[in-house]
């Protein structure tokens, strides 16, 4: 009995272990402190954001117009980003691209504060703040892999990576709730260029020994089609990119109506804003762990195919619930499913592309995962107009399903291409290949 007891625990505690290995390296422990940190003040700012301009226009159409400007850039700039994160030091962009957000935070803490703030004025910084991610997110998704001492944590690192951004969705949306109610969105804003100081002294600590980038005496364009050239190519690469896209533009864009669900179908206030917000960070925190915890990428694709089906159904369910408790279940769902499906097919990508296109592949991800979300934010904020909020998220949930239903016959013949680029990167599971071939089990 003795014995039994002290094996379980031992598993548990390898188990533990293992969910967070990557962080055994230092530049990627730097790494995760700095952005947990920095990233709930992200997410407090771009709650207090959403709901300030709410607050002033009353209009789900200009929640729309905000996401189109702040994501229009990041499709605009990703891949000339792309091809500079394959060509410079990764760490000293992102050191200057910190310092870049924490001036755009303070600017709108001032003008917030001062009360002079306008709904111009709040697009203006969010496309402003969309120009410096377009340069951010590419370049950070490339750096995790040189922040690794032992490249095999990378599907690790990435699932710990999205444990920070969602971790951090479940703690700021709701402090953010809070505060506004109580002081106001302005010491959100500010809270959150104070909350930068973090990930720029993490960037200056870093120690990172800086391979060789390759001198390809070409031009930007020519290195950028290169990238697209590549992921064209590559049946897995393309149609992960497709997955990600299409999921990005009808799934992703539902906080663009949260406000108003929180006021109009819900009848409550900032804390029910940030509940529901909340709720869904939840779920896709719970979700990283899960996945931070798997041993391999084994099976990968048939549980992406899973959450794609169980996406769609949350998405139905919450766009008829009036029911606070019922609206915050089924965004937690959402919010697990949907992170199930974008860090798996992260953790793919990144084991298949090949190091010297690593940036430019990842600003092509970044494209397909932010970048199509500003048209997506503009037709749903423009249809809630005339069918409401509840219908447009409906028909998203709609829309969903039938992309699980592409997925279902694409992901065959993904998994067959993906399998021999697979076999020179990911070990073999005892003596043969079966936890390769296992992607789509």
């Amino acid at each position: 009995m003795y014995s039994r007891d002290t094996d379980s625990h031992k598993s548990n505690s390898f188990a533990s272990l293992r969910t967070f290995r990557s962080l055994k390296s230092r530049n990627y422990r730097l790494f995760f402190t700095g952005q947990g940190i920095s990233l709930i003040g992200t997410w407090m700012q771009s709650i207090a954001l959403n709901w300030l301009l709410f607050r002033l226009t009353g209009s789900p159409f200009m929640l729309g117009i905000s996401t189109f400007a702040g994501q229009i850039p990041v499709f605009l700039l990703a891949p000339v980003s792309g091809v500079i994160g394959d060509r410079f030091n990764r760490r000293k962009i992102l050191l200057a691209v910190q310092c870049a957000s924490m001036v755009q935070a303070s600017v709108l803490a001032v003008i917030t504060l001062t009360g002079i703030v306008q709904p111009w004025h709040l697009i203006f910084l969010t496309f402003l703040l969309g120009v410096i991610n377009a340069f951010e997110l590419p370049i950070r998704q490339a750096l995790v892999f040189d922040l690794l001492d032992d490249k095999e944590d990378l599907p690790n690192a990435i699932a710990l990576n999205s444990s920070l951004f969602n971790g951090s969705r479940l703690i700021g949306p709701a402090v953010a709730g809070a505060i506004v109610a109580m002081a106001g969105e302005g010491i959100c804003f500010l809270i959150n260029a104070v909350s930068y100081i973090a990930s720029i002294s993490a960037f200056v600590l870093m120690k990172i020994k800086v391979s060789e980038r390759i001198k390809t005496g070409r031009r930007v364009f020519a290195d950028m089609k290169e990238g697209f050239r590549y992921a064209a190519e590559s049946t897995p690469v393309k149609e992960l990119l497709i997955l990600i896209a299409l999921i990005s533009f009808f799934a992703l864009t539902f906080p663009v109506l949260l406000p108003v669900f929180a006021s109009q179908v819900l009848h409550g206030d900032s804390h029910m804003f940030g509940f529901l917000v909340s709720s869904a960070g939840a779920g896709a925190f719970i979700a990283t762990l899960y996945l931070a915890s798997r041993n391999s990428i084994k099976g990968l694709g048939r549980i992406v195919n899973i959450a794609l089906y169980t996406l769609s159904c949350g998405f139905i369910v919450f766009s008829f619930s009036t029911i606070p408790y019922l609206s915050m279940a089924a965004l937690f769902f959402v919010g697990f499913t949907s992170i199930v499906i974008i860090a798996s097919c992260n953790t793919i990508l990144q084991t298949v592309v090949d190091e010297s296109k690593r940036g430019r592949v990842m600003s092509l991800y970044v494209m397909a995962f932010t970048g199509t979300a500003p048209a997506g934010g503009l037709i749903v904020g423009s249809v809630s107009e005339i069918a409401g909020a509840p219908l447009t998220v409906g028909i998203c949930g709609v829309c969903c399903f039938m992309i699980s239903m592409l997925f279902s016959f694409m992901l065959p013949r993904v998994m067959k291409s993906a399998h021999p680029l697979l076999t020179d990167i990911i070990p073999p599971t005892g003596t043969d290949c079966s936890g390769i071939t296992g992607l789509a089990d």
